[in-house]
């Protein structure tokens, strides 16, 4: 099939920036061919983070719409243009339940077409749950693509504001056993903490250096991992519905009387050990080696918590040639180039649909 350059545009749960990949993607490779990200301006931030908290009326979701729009399409040009792009978008609502599965991205794609006169495609996540799927995981088309290695059991962890996981065991037969779901919080819970704890000066926990002062309360992480979500079988996908602010107020009133680097390093800690949990739990044997990707994989504590899985090798993305932050972005541009050909997209024992369907809809010029 025709190879093509591709764009991919993410930005995800932590709602801090944009990351856009510039992919040559064809049947047989995808290469990075440049890779940027852009900050949120602090108020466009603030009213990202009040429609995802449920914070925001039905006016001020629909302005958002639209200004996140136009904000993805004015930093998009760069020297190369792209044959088309895959725009995720902005998730400000997930809801995995059986029943009543719904996900809303903002971000109107009819901007990009204007600045780039190419088609765009987005809502990638609505075709799965129509077809009785969750509509995520979506990037482990990519992680396969990419990632797996015959005679080999590797699992792909993005550490984004949600941790989500990707296991590849090809130890044997043709092709490789995928399972795919989300293990619950990676940096959101710790990125609320940072903005609550400085008064919004801060909205990340630099180098983990925070995290390295404290200590983890054992008493609070325990209770907190006996959650209800990690016992549940996948597939099965989370958000800040879940694991955002509700759960990050509570949390805050169960530490009142520890020092704020004790707070950061109790949510640091609670995402390797609730990555654990999962994998000890939901798969039929440990990986030899653990890919990390995502914000989270920049983060020194939590990079040394994770040690607590004792896997054989972990390592970043980094060390098998993809930057951290360019895995989302490139995962929704392969998924565009697979709409664009007509190809589907998602994985069904992954996500629970019926069936493989196409994802994405396409707005043309």
């Amino acid at each position: 099939m025709k190879s093509a350059l591709v764009l991919g545009i993410m930005s995800g749960t932590s709602i801090d920036s944009v990351d856009y990949a510039l992919c040559r993607i064809s049947d047989r490779e995808i290469a990075l061919e440049q890779l940027w990200s852009v900050d949120f301006p602090r108020e466009l931030r603030s009213r990202l983070h009040n429609a995802a908290s449920n914070n925001a009326n039905a006016y001020e979701v629909g302005q958002l719409h639209h200004d996140l729009g136009r904000f993805y399409a004015e930093h998009a040009v760069r020297k190369k243009k792209p044959d088309f792009v895959g725009l995720h978008g902005q998730t400000v609502f997930h809801n995995p339940e059986q029943k009543k599965r719904a996900t809303l991205q903002l971000g109107e794609p009819a901007y990009l077409v204007e600045r780039l006169h190419v088609p765009v495609v987005s809502n990638f996540r609505s075709g799965d749950i129509a077809a009785g799927g969750e509509g995520a995981p979506l990037a482990t088309m990519f992680h396969k693509f990419v990632f797996a290695k015959k005679g080999r059991h590797i699992c792909v962890n993005n550490l984004g504001g949600i941790s989500n996981v990707t296991s590849l065991d090809w130890s044997r037969g043709r092709e490789p056993k995928i399972l795919a779901f989300d293990t619950g919080p990676a940096n959101v819970l710790i990125d609320l903490a940072m903005r609550e704890l400085t008064g919004g000066k801060m909205h990340m926990d630099k180098n983990g250096a925070w995290a390295a002062r404290g200590k983890p309360i054992a008493s609070v992480l325990g209770r907190w991992l006996k959650h209800d979500y990690f016992k549940r079988k996948p597939p099965k996908s989370t958000g800040r519905e879940l694991f955002g602010e509700p759960f990050f107020h509570q949390a805050m009133q169960e530490m009142k009387s520890a020092n704020k680097y004790d707070i950061v390093a109790t949510f640091t800690y609670f995402t390797p050990l609730s990555i654990a949990l999962n994998y000890t739990t939901h798969l039929k044997s440990l990986p030899e080696r653990i890919i990390l990707c995502g914000g989270g994989a920049a983060n020194p504590a939590l990079l040394t918590a994770i040690d607590i899985l004792q896997v054989a090798e972990v390592v970043t993305s980094e060390s098998v040639g993809w930057p951290v932050q360019a895995i989302e972005p490139a995962a929704f541009a392969l998924l565009a180039w697979l709409r664009m050909n007509n190809r589907a997209g998602n994985i069904p024992q992954t996500t629970g649909a019926r069936r493989p369907v196409l994802c994405g809809q396409v707005t043309a010029p």
